[in-house]
């Protein structure tokens, strides 16, 4: 028997809040990381793109570029990681002006992965709402 799934108009939700797809492409080239976390946002329809770029693993330039969906399809490299609530989503935005700032002249690597691992929802909180 096929078990009815629910289904909240093609959108996942978590704990009753609606998720959104993040995706990350990182690669490397003349010595520096490139890596870029994006989101795909509903409305307006557009991919906000959070670009670092590091070198000895210290951030040395960072900027966010928002982009069409049908201009992101376009671009390589790209995979989805996970979904994300815009409340994660906010709470990384903020994490990340304050490690630019702090990582502008010390190596931060666990920071960065670290701010990552924010967007990550937890599967076991999901009976906990």
């Amino acid at each position: 028997e096929d078990v009815p799934s629910q289904t909240f108009d093609n959108k996942d939700y978590f704990c009753g809040k609606e998720t959104f797809p993040v995706y990350e492409s990182v690669f490397t080239e003349e010595g520096e990381t490139i890596r870029k976390i994006a989101i795909e946002i509903e409305k307006p329809p557009q991919i906000e793109i959070h670009v670092w770029t590091i070198r000895k693993g210290i951030l040395r330039h960072f900027y966010v570029e928002k982009v069409s969906k049908r201009e992101f399809e376009e671009f390589p490299y790209f995979k989805l990681i996970t979904r994300t609530t815009l409340s994660q989503w906010k709470i990384f935005s903020e994490g990340e002006a304050q490690i630019s700032q702090m990582c502008e002249s010390r190596v931060c690597r666990t920071e960065l992965e670290d701010l990552v691992k924010v967007l990550y929802l937890e599967k076991s909180e999901k009976g906990h709402c």
